[in-house]
């Protein structure tokens, strides 16, 4: 998309396209127009329109005509008769598992013997009488926890028993997601080649597969199914949490390849064994599996961190020696527009997960009138677990004092770090930028309330070749122009998020839903969160105002900022792992060539950065790009710091006896109303930043940089919620009538992070909004001290303050 009539010159192997029961490539630079998007339309055809075409291709697929069949497939064999008494049978003689049953039973044998219930201790006890009753009950106990064992296996695993089953589930589930994504599902077909060659090899060598793929929409565990039943691969085993399990949809999707398990293990000993004798069994005897690396769906649009639980469970069967090795397969999937995003929103905003159940798995039912677009889904290359674990010990067996031997906890929990960390930087290596992620970013990297067509449509051009010069993928398009390619993102994002203003000029758009559209922004962020980064330190220094000469910033000191920023977002982002210095060198270069920044060197370093000329007479529209970006961001961490004045107690609850321990979901939803109330009153700059996901984040770094402590159960009961509370070093002042004072360490900790939120012409920091913001959080949390009836009375008995308050927020 260089400009708004020719195409991007492209030498990308093409995609494979997947249109119900067609699979057709569709190379760049080959324009397949109106006809061949009417036929992804009609993946097969309709009931309503030719009921006997349609009842035939429906036999084709439960009787297996050609493809459909499903019996020539790469991989172990599945889908026969008897596959879950079978696999069972397995997991139930895993030696681990038959130890761990022996090992309980004899521990609550020792409760009944020293509870009297097996005789007496000591010589009297080993009579003949005694010892046989020991035994009997020994075995008896054996029985109990295998029956138990063997229950939750049945209700664990996933049913496998029926081509006839799978083969009319691929029909049924094309259809309904084909009718929602109604350009079909697209995957590289290099990528798809290697990975047969990959997975034929792994079936002649008894290996397994394991998939690894991102997380944003339930439509996740299909598209994989889908696409591994069309290329004939067997098709993986899903680990699934049991809340999908509910009635008539959990049965469908286990005979499909879910396996159930709980969102929490707890201690429960017997159900952690089964389950990594499960995985022992699935990997043994070379079956596929898939796992979504960062556990739940993000609902924010980028990726969440690594979850390890699963992780851990398939190390320790490579690392054990049980398996000998399984192949590693990130996988990255992306989408026009996601189903969830509404609801995801109201979650974010603080509204409870609504259950799965039938009802709303029905009442979803009206997305499939929608035309939603596009799946793109791109495979890593795979790789060999076995041989990373190989390569990280022999790196680290390099570092004094470190023990790399397989029982060491340190050594397992830095590999399960370095494995999860890889696979989230492999999945943003192959991930595909889609239009509407495109559109997106520019809505909302924009300044004024509209943009005009044309000025959208050379904007999406310039960010479409910087993703190619950060080494990005944009989704196919062949001959399309630009302005095609807006206009069909824009279709599909559709007037609730994009609107549109009638009746000028020039067709005009604007970011109707802020929030909504930020998930699809957040879906490049990653490609250019060095330059976020970077940009935002310098504009500390253009906040600040002056003239030019006055907007320069040193190198050490935009180092400073940005290694803060780091950590500050290291729960938020996926980094690279280069050193800062030369990560920092890099982006500054890339800038420069782009006529962004401008340095000035001393001895072959740079000395200062400044806004470049250029850019300058630009309006600084690619500086603000760039800062737009992180401006959500830096707002949300500002507003996790500043709520930390809530944990403050006022001085009426200190005489009151009030614990200084306060429940910390009801902190957090407390800075949340806290954050709607700035942001409405014009001292936050973005809706987003008041997101439940980026306050969450922001508390784990503070517990992590210990401001706050957080004390939890030690049994991890759910029921009982985690205390909060804040390290006496950073308890913020009071005047002498009990108002909080901007000073201190927290205060100071609050202006680091402010240096770099968007000032404009709706917000401006100054003594006034200090005062305001601090006497705002005193309000809020008073409800957090005290009965609700007691707050109004701290509101009414606060009197004014003339304390000196600082100059900036």
């Amino acid at each position: 998309m260089t400009n708004s009539t020719s195409p991007p010159p492209s030498d990308a192997p093409p995609d494979l396209v997947l249109q119900g029961s067609s699979l057709s490539l569709h190379p760049s630079g080959v324009d397949t127009g109106t006809r061949g998007e009417r036929e992804l339309l009609e993946p097969f055809t309709r009931f309503r329109t030719a009921p006997l075409t349609a009842l035939q291709e429906f036999g084709q697929h439960v009787n297996g005509t050609g493809w459909r069949s499903y019996d020539k497939i790469i991989g172990k064999e599945i889908f026969y008769a008897g596959f879950s008494e079978n696999m069972i049978r397995m997991v139930m003689a895993q030696p681990k598992l038959k130890r761990k049953i022996a090992d309980l039973a004899g521990k609550r044998m020792e409760v009944e013997l020293q509870e009297g219930r097996l005789g007496p201790i000591g010589t009297e006890g080993e009579e003949v009488g005694w010892r046989s009753k020991r035994v009997r009950r020994k075995m008896d106990l054996e029985g109990q926890l295998a029956g138990v064992a063997e229950k939750w296996v049945g209700e664990m695993i996933c049913k496998m028993e029926s081509k006839y089953f799978i083969r009319g589930a691929y029909y049924l589930a094309t259809q309904l997601l084909t009718r929602a994504y109604h350009q079909g599902i697209h995957v590289n077909s290099e990528e798809v080649l290697q990975l047969r060659r990959v997975a034929d090899e792994a079936a002649k060598k008894g290996q397994s597969i394991l998939f690894l793929p991102c997380h944003r929409s339930h439509v996740d565990y299909v598209s994989l199914q889908l696409i591994c039943y069309r290329l004939g691969l067997a098709l993986p085993t899903v680990v699934a949490g049991d809340n999908l399990n509910f009635p008539v949809v959990g049965a469908f999707l286990q005979h499909a390849g879910a396996m159930w398990i709980r969102r929490s293990f707890g201690n429960d000993q017997l159900y952690i064994t089964l389950v990594q004798s499960y995985i022992d069994t699935l990997l043994q005897n070379g079956h596929n599996l898939e796992c979504f690396i960062e556990g739940g769906r993000s609902r924010t649009g980028k990726l969440l961190q690594p979850k390890f639980g699963f992780l851990s469970f398939v190390l320790d069967s490579v690392m054990s020696g049980s398996v000998k090795d399984c192949l590693i397969v990130p996988v990255s999937t992306q989408y026009d527009k996601v189903i969830e995003v509404d609801s995801y929103v109201s979650e974010l905003l603080g509204q409870p997960k609504e259950s799965e159940s039938l009802s709303s798995f029905l009442s979803a039912s009206n997305v499939l009138s929608l035309k939603l677009g596009r799946v793109d889904m791109r495979f890593h290359e795979p790789w060999s677990l076995r041989d990373f674990v190989t390569t990280q010990r022999s790196r680290l067996v390099q570092q004094p004092d470190v023990s790399t031997h397989s029982e060491d906890a340190a050594f397992r929990r830095r590999l399960l770090t370095t494995l999860g960390f890889r696979v989230l930087k492999e999945i943003n290596d192959v991930s595909v930028v889609m239009p509407t992620a495109l559109v997106g970013t520019v809505l909302l990297t924009l300044r004024g309330r509209g943009v005009g067509k044309r000025e959208l449509v050379r904007r999406v051009n310039w960010l479409s070749n910087r993703v190619r010069e950060k080494g990005g993928r944009l989704a196919h398009f062949s001959t399309v122009n630009a302005e095609t390619v807006v206009d069909r993102a824009l279709d599909v994002l559709g007037p609730k998020l994009v609107g549109r203003v009638e009746g000028l000029p020039e067709e005009t758009v604007f970011a109707e839903d802020r929030f909504q559209l930020s998930f699809y922004r957040n879906m490049t962020i990653h490609l250019f969160i060095s330059q976020a980064l970077v940009c935002a330190a310098v504009y500390t220094k253009v906040k600040a105002g002056g003239g030019e000469d006055a907007q320069h910033i040193s190198y050490a000191e935009l180092r400073d900022y940005v290694l803060f920023l780091s950590h500050l977002f290291r729960a938020e982002f996926i980094f690279d792992t280069r050193p800062l210095d030369e990560n920092i060198a890099e982006t500054l270069k890339g800038l420069e060539a782009d006529h962004v920044l401008q340095t000035t060197t001393k001895d072959g370093k740079v000395e200062t950065i400044t806004l470049h000329p250029s850019e300058r007479r630009l309006g600084r529209e690619n500086f603000d790009f760039y800062c737009f970006l992180i401006w959500p961001f830096i707002e949300a961490a500002w507003l996790g710091a500043i709520s930390l004045f809530m944990l403050s107690s006022p001085r009426a609850a200190k005489h009151a006896g009030a614990s200084a321990w306060l429940p910390l979901p009801t902190v957090q939803d407390r800075a949340q109303l806290l954050g709607k109330t700035l942001f409405h009153q014009g001292d936050l700059s973005y809706f987003e930043a008041v997101n439940k996901e980026a306050l969450k984040n922001a508390y784990t770094r503070q517990e992590e940089e210990k401001i706050i402590f957080v004390r939890r159960e030690k049994d991890g009961d759910a029921k009982t919620p985690p205390k909060v509370s804040l390290a006496r070093e950073w308890q913020p002042k009071r005047d002498g009538e009990g108002n909080l004072v901007a000073e201190g360490r927290l205060w100071d900790f609050c202006e680091r992070i402010g240096q770099g939120r968007l000032e404009g012409k709706s917000r401006r920091d100054s003594g006034a909004v200090v005062k305001r913001v601090l006497e705002l959080t005193d309000l809020v949390a008073a409800g957090l001290w005290m009965p609700e009836d007691n707050a109004v009375l701290v509101k009414k008995g606060r009197k004014k303050s003339g304390a000196a308050i600082p100059a900036r927020l």
